[in-house]
């Protein structure tokens, strides 16, 4: 939705869906209808190796009869009427659901907000492609950088209109432009990699390709002469690219619909201590060109700012309408839209910051481990328990000493969330967002 006619032409058709449903026999529907566009150009070794350009437009459509609901999705361009007949049909044989359903009225925005997530500027391919090989170029041009992964860049948009039985018609769109690198530095089996990359909303806000190059390449470099650490307790300080999947594990725990599925290890810990007391989780889906940022959610209602975690207790679940029915409570706003069902998610998710500077909390350490980047998929979000391989810089005497490759780092994060302490550093420009975070007490497997 570039424009109002792209608005009104998708109104039009979410509104006749509904209408559509309710004469075929839904007791209450809604429908929504979602329009992407993106286009990319990736490059590697100065030579173009793809492009890209998609546009999609579809549409999805619930439909509740009594406690049966039915879901359909096709294209924009089908026939409402049979869309309609075969959502209808479906619900009729599905089996019964108490806790499914429309908002309540009283929850629905009334007056949506303009947050700002929509920029204009049409990025021409030949424009995308030259950043992209400006952001290679200048990685290619650092010092020991040997080899390149591919650079790219890409221009896109999302838009969204959704329309219900109890009369809500709303539609937002945002913007989203990224360039990004990855390099290799080092020969034969002493070859390490690393990468950059910037995501904006707006085109003038993104990073300039030459500084997204640069860094690439010097992560790389720095990255040479890794070794292994020694097997043992360590004191663990997460660079903020991989405290954000901390954050992430913490917004997986607190989200109601695993709660209510009793697959979360923080399930039984609502109004208690989860994370040290230095440690507030907030989550605001109405922040001003935020990466996650609504007016309102996939079922109409408008969320405001939640401190999910304050000083270390758990204030609130993320919920939708049917997570937050199964647990007896109210939706806050954070039903997310995937296809044509809702599901409770975070919006702009973050660890907010602490006093001190990631610097300070390295001093701090006599030996510790500074983690970069990690691997694999070992965390049990039923138990909490968290394993995963590691790389990053070792730390002797509160500074950093040499890099460090093929360790595994091991806790609980129920352990780990009560022993974090936060730097000042946060990057709000992610939907999920952490500072440079300190955690003490872990294992590390490695020589």
């Amino acid at each position: 939705m570039t424009n109002q006619l792209d608005a009104a032409k998708l109104t039009d058709r979410v509104t006749t869906l509904v209408e559509a449903a309710r004469r075929a026999g839904a007791d209450a529907a809604d429908a929504v209808a979602v329009r992407g566009r993106s286009a990319g150009v990736s490059v590697r070794l100065g030579k173009v190796e793809g492009t890209e350009s998609s546009e999609s437009e579809d549409v999805s459509l619930r439909v509740f009869i009594g406690q049966r609901v039915a879901s359909v999705s096709a294209t924009a361009a089908s026939d409402p009427k049979s869309l309609a007949e075969r959502a209808v049909a479906m619900a009729k044989v599905s089996p019964e659901d108490p806790f499914q359903g429309l908002a309540d009225p009283a929850l629905l925005a009334r007056n949506l907000r303009d947050l700002d997530l929509f920029d204009p500027t049409e990025v021409p391919a030949d424009h995308l492609k030259e950043a992209a090989l400006a952001a290679e170029a200048a990685a290619l041009a650092v010092k020991g950088v040997t080899n390149s992964s591919g650079s790219s860049a890409s221009a896109g948009l999302g838009g969204l209109v959704l329309a219900t039985s109890h009369g809500f018609v709303g539609q937002y769109v945002a913007s989203r432009f990224s360039r990004s690198t990855s390099v290799i530095a080092g020969e034969g089996t002493a070859m390490e990699r690393d990468y950059e990359f910037s995501s904006r909303q707006h085109f003038a806000d993104l990073d300039a390709p030459e500084e997204i190059g640069r860094k690439a390449g010097e992560r790389a470099v720095r990255r040479l002469g890794a070794r292994k650490a020694a097997t043992g307790p360590v004191d663990v300080v997460f660079d903020p690219r991989v405290a954000r999947g901390i954050a992430g594990h913490l917004a997986g725990a607190i989200n109601g619909a695993a709660v209510a599925r009793k697959t979360s290890f923080l399930r039984d810990m609502m109004g208690k201590q989860v994370a040290s007391a230095a440690i507030t989780v907030t989550d605001e889906p109405l922040r001003r060109r935020g990466q996650a940022s609504r007016p309102f959610d996939g079922e109409g209602v408008e969320g405001g700012k939640l401190l999910m975690v304050e000083k270390g207790i758990l204030n609130h679940w993320f919920l939708s309408t049917s997570a937050a029915r199964e647990l007896g409570l109210v939706t806050n706003g954070r039903g997310s839209r995937s296809g044509s069902s809702v599901s409770p998610s975070s919006t702009n998710l973050a660890i907010e910051p602490g006093e001190h500077s990631p610097d300070d909390l390295i001093a701090s350490l006599k030996r510790g481990f500074y983690v970069t980047e990690v691997f694999g998929q070992g965390v049990d979000m039923v138990t909490g328990e968290y394993s995963r391989g590691a790389s990053g810089y070792w730390i002797e005497n509160g500074a950093l000493a040499y890099p460090v490759a093929e360790v595994t780092i091991a806790s609980n994060l129920k352990a780990m969330f009560l022993n974090m302490v936060p730097a000042s550093d946060l990057d709000r420009n992610f939907g999920t967002a952490a500072p440079t975070l300190l955690i003490e007490g872990m294992t590390l497997a490695g020589a």
